[in-house]
């Protein structure tokens, strides 16, 4: 007993001692502000994004991209040699309910298109400044029925996949 008496009375025993005792609660208060704030933050980001969502400025939707098939043919007389045109078109749209209320339309933007389609000079088709005026057209086109059908512009452009002039 006289032993252990003289070590804890040592003085270098005695800090060695008070050293791994605040290393400790040291560590635990660490852990516990780290365990706190963790908990904290967590449950604050919970409750922020419905926030963020509300004021944060609407961007642009992604594109969806809307096939129209089949393709279009036009035949076109040039010359007294008979001409053809086959064009694929894929309309692009912001709002997929927009594009399906837009489908119920498409007959008459069908109409529209193969008259338009029909209607142009094949010379003119076959240079891209012409290729590009139809498609402008076209856009246009599809734009107006969707305006008088449904009261706002559904289609930001059509966009031709397949330009085959023979």
């Amino acid at each position: 007993m006289a032993k252990s008496d003289a070590a804890v009375k040592d003085p270098a025993t005695k800090g060695k001692l008070k050293l791994i005792i605040l290393i400790v609660v040291a560590l635990l208060l660490a852990i516990g502000l780290s365990v706190g704030a963790t908990w904290y933050f967590m449950h604050s980001a919970q409750s922020k994004p419905a926030a963020v969502v509300e004021t944060a400025p609407q961007g642009k939707q992604p594109a969806i991209f809307e096939p129209m098939a089949p393709a279009f043919v036009a035949n076109y007389n040039q010359n007294g040699r008979q001409r053809y045109m086959q064009v694929s078109i894929t309309m692009l749209g912001r709002n997929q309910a927009d594009l399906e209320a837009l489908k119920v339309h498409m007959p008459v933007i069908r109409n529209n298109l193969v008259m338009l389609f029909s209607g142009q000079d094949f010379a003119t088709l076959a240079s891209p400044v012409g290729q590009e005026m139809l498609r402008q057209k076209a856009t246009a086109s599809v734009q107006e029925v969707a305006q008088k059908e449904l009261g706002k512009v559904v289609i930001e452009q059509l966009l031709f996949t397949n330009f085959v002039l023979q």
